[in-house]
């Protein structure tokens, strides 16, 4: 099966690179999907230009495919599920949650002319960069890439109810199955409380488990693709 993956805010397409290899060692092909405004030099990229890039990987994919979005991206994953659920056989939300419709898209941090750039470390003290040492963090920081104001503050729209009826896999790395489990019966994640099938798998890692954990998501995403 051909699996899209989707880095969050910052990241650009590179940093599945570790993940690819342990993908394809499954027989899966992986694509890293390249979005516009991380890592192609524009800060005039809207959450609608991100969409589209997701949404022509998916149909230049060989038949079905498994959508793995990482954090804020989950919402992209989920984007994907509800503009092609014939095409979608699974989404994987690595780390994060997806957005309502009518919600803002990643609106958590200050926009300095005309982009968010990585706010620093203190935001993602404790569980989510424990696995992450100082060359580690200074790597990430060095490399992060200023999300335009158009991406982080679109506005999400959601259409079509035969998204709730795409697989999801919720892969749990600083937090645990049971936390977000807890979470979706409170109500906190609308979106997951309406889907038909959700399976959770814990991971052993922070925030960034492509960077600290490749070979352990690859091996959770090759086992959901094959479920």
């Amino acid at each position: 099966m051909d699996i899209l993956l989707i880095g969050g805010l910052w990241l650009d397409a590179s940093t599945w690179d570790d993940v690819v290899p342990a993908l394809e060692a499954h027989g899966h092909r992986a694509v890293p999907v390249a979005l516009p405004g991380q890592g192609d030099g524009s800060r005039s990229a809207t959450l609608g230009d991100q969409v589209a890039a997701v949404l022509a990987a998916v149909d230049a994919a060989r038949g079905e495919v498994m959508v793995a979005g990482h954090s804020a991206a989950c919402t992209l994953a989920w984007l994907a599920a509800d503009a092609r659920p014939e095409r979608v056989a699974k989404v994987a939300l690595i780390g994060g949650f997806p957005s309502g419709d009518g919600q803002t898209y990643a609106d958590f941090f200050e926009v300095e002319d005309g982009v968010m750039p990585f706010p620093g470390w203190g935001p993602f003290e404790g569980p989510d960069s424990a696995d992450l040492d100082e060359a580690a963090r200074r790597d990430f920081a060095s490399a992060a890439v200023p999300v335009p104001e158009g991406v982080a503050k679109g506005v999400v729209r959601l259409k079509d109810e035969r998204r709730f009826g795409v697989p999801v896999l919720v892969v749990c790395p600083e937090f645990s199955p049971d936390e977000a489990r807890a979470w979706v019966a409170a109500g906190d994640v609308p979106e997951l409380a309406k889907a038909e099938r959700v399976e959770y798998a814990d991971l052993d890692s922070g925030h960034w488990p492509m960077l600290t954990r490749p070979a352990e998501l690859a091996g959770l995403l090759a086992a959901a693709a094959k479920a």
